[in-house]
């Protein structure tokens, strides 16, 4: 299940989440974010939570992290792992694509 994450809970769930997490910074207004979602909808339905999750942070509702994040445009993916960023992406992703940025087969 996609988890929305904002600035108060992003510590929790991403940083301190046991497994690799797939960030999805984006907005409602965002043409290509809204693609980007659907593709993540029906990827989300295929992974195995023991394996990664998916979040989504809204750029506009959580600016300080589009900020700490250097978002410069959106949608943009990013990978944590054990509390650090190791990959970042921008532009809408297939699932291929994110199954290899999370390093999972």
């Amino acid at each position: 299940m996609i988890t929305h994450v904002t600035e108060e809970n992003f510590e929790q769930e991403v940083l301190k989440a046991d497994v690799p997490v797939l960030v999805d910074f984006w907005a409602a207004w965002c043409g290509p974010c809204r693609i980007q979602g659907e593709i993540l909808d029906a990827f989300d339905k295929d992974l195995n939570t023991t394996e990664a999750k998916i979040v989504k942070v809204d750029v506009d509702t959580s600016p300080n992290l589009s900020f700490e994040y250097q978002i410069m445009s959106i949608p943009t993916m990013m990978v944590f792992k054990n509390g650090e960023a190791v990959d970042k992406q921008v532009g809408v992703r297939n699932e291929s694509m994110m199954r290899s940025m999370l390093g999972i087969a």
